[in-house]
């Protein structure tokens, strides 16, 4: 069975399905509005959307659930600290008995432009070190993802230097609504499959 197969039927399972919808970051005050957190901006606006609130603390992430058109959904947010997420995810894909085929991870990704989005429904990490520790926690590449595009830094910034930064003042002005749509991209996802939203969401333009 290919793994469009498998996550159309796990998201489209009706009322006993359900998904678990992680964001990457890093905890606390001093990386909230950097750019390797743009994965927990993710996951706050959408938990904003459904009307629910990260007050729970479950294996090692912050955790709340919500339902959406009958889909029971976990939304997650490793504390961790960004290279050991796949510990936090592994364990809660264990406790709910999940698939790795229902698991969506939002991240950041400095090889796509700011702006942009891209949804895959597996593939490698890409050197994403969140990515890496999910993939071997899991077992598995076999799990869907929406990259949300940051940029590559300019000049000789080095790439983990310009990941620990907060977003420019440019870039800030925009970034509302680049979260309103990554987080409607994770509801395409929900609602219509996998293949429907990278059809509708894998653009370049906003």
């Amino acid at each position: 069975m290919s793994i469009f197969k498998r996550l159309r039927e796990a998201l489209s399972g009706g009322s006993e399905a359900t998904l678990l919808l992680v964001g990457l970051g890093n905890p606390g005050r001093e990386f909230h509005n950097n750019r390797h957190n743009v994965g927990f901006m993710v996951l706050d606006r959408l938990a904003e959307q459904l009307g629910a609130a990260f007050t729970r603390v479950q294996n090692e992430a912050l955790v709340t659930k919500a339902i959406h058109n009958d889909q029971r959904l976990l939304l997650a947010k490793p504390r961790t600290y960004m290279n050991n997420s796949g510990r936090s995810v592994g364990a809660l894909a264990r406790f709910y008995k999940l698939q790795p085929e229902q698991v969506v991870v939002v991240f950041d990704d400095v090889d796509l432009p700011f702006e942009t989005l891209r949804i895959r429904a597996s593939g490698s990490s890409g050197g994403h070190q969140g990515m890496n520790s999910i993939i071997e926690h899991l077992g598995t590449q076999e799990f869907a993802r929406l990259r949300v595009g940051i940029g590559r830094p300019k000049g000789r910034m080095e790439t983990p230097d310009y990941v620990l930064q907060a977003f420019s003042k440019g870039e800030q002005e925009v970034l509302p609504l680049l979260l309103d749509r990554a987080a409607e991209a994770l509801l395409a996802i929900v609602e219509d499959g996998i293949e429907q939203a990278m059809t509708r969401y894998n653009r370049s333009e906003m």
